[in-house]
């Protein structure tokens, strides 16, 4: 896939994210699902809205193309995500068995309250996984990604932070 299609994709996540952050009980977190040039699933984070903590937009687009495919297995198919993906939804498309995850801003580009805080990075999963037919690029379109986001220097109080 050429670097075209990527901010194409990309930039319908960033879409996927503002419509959710227009949403109660959505978040700014958008992901596409693409193979073989058309979109499979899409979805944005709705956690709060479904009062489930796993229905991050990973989880939810990679269910949904599932069902369309009526398949577990997601070969040959691009996640396109706006924030890094956390442990959870990085475990989910190795097992879905995605052949590349793209997300826009990651771990330094947004407020650590977004990613586990045990000096833990969830992108070591891929590269210590058992596959090796899935890769994973990350920071395409990262200021544009990252402006959905509370930035990295904000004073966020302890109270507000989502990752406590």
């Amino acid at each position: 896939m050429e670097s075209t299609d990527d901010e194409r994709w990309m930039r319908h996540a960033i879409t996927l994210a503002r419509q959710g952050e227009a949403r109660d009980g959505s978040h700014p977190i958008g992901c596409v699902i693409v193979r073989d040039g058309a979109v499979i699933a899409e979805a944005c984070n709705e956690v709060d809205l479904r009062h489930d903590p796993t229905a991050h937009a990973e989880m939810l687009a990679i269910r949904q193309a599932g069902a369309r495919l009526e398949s577990a297995e997601l070969r040959g198919a691009v996640l396109y995500t706006t924030l890094q993906p956390c442990g959870m939804c990085t475990m989910a498309s190795i097992w879905a068995k995605l052949g590349r995850i793209v997300f826009g801003a990651g771990r330094d580009d947004v407020h650590r309250m977004y990613f586990e805080d045990r000096h833990l990075d969830t992108m070591d999963f891929i590269r210590d996984a058992f596959r090796d037919d899935l890769s994973l690029e990350g920071g395409l379109l990262a200021e544009d990604c990252a402006a959905l986001y509370v930035p990295r220097w904000a004073k966020v109080p302890r109270a507000q932070r989502i990752n406590l």
